[in-house]
């Protein structure tokens, strides 16, 4: 019985830990951003900071909610689960605030129009990383 229980919870943290895709955060490879730290992503994604270090205008590009790659990133990178998402969104948009970023549907969706867009910042699964944009931090 001990047995069948351990091997059930080893293959459940061995699909865990495959289904947690790499994710980075991206720029247009024609930025001339190349590093940001955790601390400063979090603030662009929570409209706390409207601007890069350099100075220039960002605007942050979100995936849907609901979405494992979302509520890995806020996670990971805002310390914030979905449900303390929801909460800080809801009294930013109820105070005039600020409103979240932008949805889209995916990773590609996200990379092509950061691509074309220096001013833009996403985050992506790493295997949709290519030379069109700049990978600005890891999120581990």
């Amino acid at each position: 019985m001990i047995g069948k229980l351990l091997c059930c919870l080893m293959l459940a943290l061995l699909a865990g830990a495959t289904a947690a895709a790499e994710l980075v955060v991206v720029v247009s490879a024609h930025s001339a951003i190349t590093t940001l730290r955790a601390e400063q992503v979090a603030d662009i994604f929570l409209s706390e900071a409207t601007r890069f270090p350099d100075g220039g205008e960002v605007v942050a590009l979100d995936l849907p909610i609901g979405s494992p790659l979302r509520d890995d990133f806020y996670l990971k990178v805002a310390n914030r689960t979905p449900a303390l998402m929801k909460a800080y969104w809801t009294k930013k948009i109820f105070t005039g605030r600020g409103q979240p970023p932008r949805e889209l549907p995916n990773s590609m969706a996200v990379r092509k129009l950061v691509a074309d867009n220096p001013t833009l910042i996403g985050y992506i699964e790493r295997s949709a990383l290519d030379a069109s944009v700049r990978p600005v931090l890891v999120v581990h």
